[in-house]
């Protein structure tokens, strides 16, 4: 997955789909393709709507507790938001990779929704070099500035958010999972390819990784597709016979009606009710397998 490359996509798709105008489509091509100097965002708050979802988790919910933490990685600061039930020990823990937005409410929403079904779960940012999610005023500006981010940093960041949850106190880290959506779907597959420990990942329209790296991946795989997201079924045709040659284990399944990010209920434009709600249960039955819960 080019990382630049895979979210001006998603500028282009949305004004096809008429979800921006042209002239909104312009302003985000300008944003990204001539970064976000000369904009001046500090301090603004991230504007993500109300969550609509009758799953969703509202931050300080009885039986789950919450924090946010910094941890130094070789690439720099990293801001975590962690959750995990009130009670419990050897938890099974989630690597929770955010959309192409960084850590938005909506994603530590689903970082509860998680916990409360008994994980501990590490959320990470990675536009923390970036200054951090809330240092930006809008969506065209977050995925701009994570576009000037180097993938393979990222991987790593995201790999010692890994570490830290495998050894937190209380979790059993034999039983470790990822999960993530729209660009985070793909950072998922990456991940799978560098981290043996995995037990299970679950991607949610992810683009594919690379096909030679797919010997590598040591997790069980569910890829979560959308019907109407030609973009990335186009790599259904690639990652299915390669995980078969590699002896892998994979489930995939494509939700009728239902185009990319139709799982986040803070938006609109792309979310899908019926196919979120089945979607979860699929991705949550598949973890409760793979990772004994």
């Amino acid at each position: 997955m080019e990382v630049r490359e895979y979210l001006r996509d998603e500028f282009l798709e949305e004004a096809a789909l008429g979800i921006v105008d042209e002239a909104e489509l312009a302003r985000r091509l300008a944003l990204f393709d001539g970064g976000i100097g000369g904009v001046s965002t500090l301090g603004a708050k991230a504007q993500v709507p109300n969550a609509t979802s009758p799953l969703s988790v509202p931050e300080g919910a009885e039986g789950i507790q919450e924090m946010r933490r910094t941890i130094d990685t070789t690439d720099g600061p990293l801001d975590l938001y962690l959750t995990r039930p009130t009670d419990g020990t050897n938890l099974p823990g989630i690597l929770l990779i955010h959309e192409n937005q960084g850590l938005v409410p909506h994603i530590q929403d689903v970082a509860r929704r998680l916990a409360k079904l008994g994980y501990a779960v590490a959320a990470p940012d990675l536009l923390t070099p970036a200054g951090g999610v809330d240092s930006f005023a809008d969506a065209a500006e977050r995925i701009a500035a994570l576009g000037t981010l180097d993938r393979e940093a990222m991987v790593r960041q995201l790999l010692a958010a890994f570490e830290v949850l495998a050894k937190a106190p209380g979790v059993d880290a034999d039983r470790l999972g990822v999960m993530g959506f729209c660009f985070g779907g793909g950072m998922t597959w990456l991940v799978a390819t560098k981290e043996p420990r995995l037990k299970a990942a679950v991607a949610f329209y992810g683009p594919i990784p690379p096909i030679e790296s797919v010997p590598n991946i040591s997790a069980a795989v569910l890829a979560i597709y959308g019907e109407l997201d030609e973009r990335i079924n186009a790599g259904i045709a690639q990652i299915e016979p390669a995980m078969a040659a590699a002896g892998k284990v994979f489930e995939s399944e494509i939700f009728s009606g239902a185009g990319h990010a139709f799982h986040n209920d803070t938006n609109p434009d792309r979310y899908h009710a019926e196919a979120a709600a089945a979607a979860w249960t699929r991705a949550t039955a598949f973890l409760r397998a793979h990772l004994s819960v």
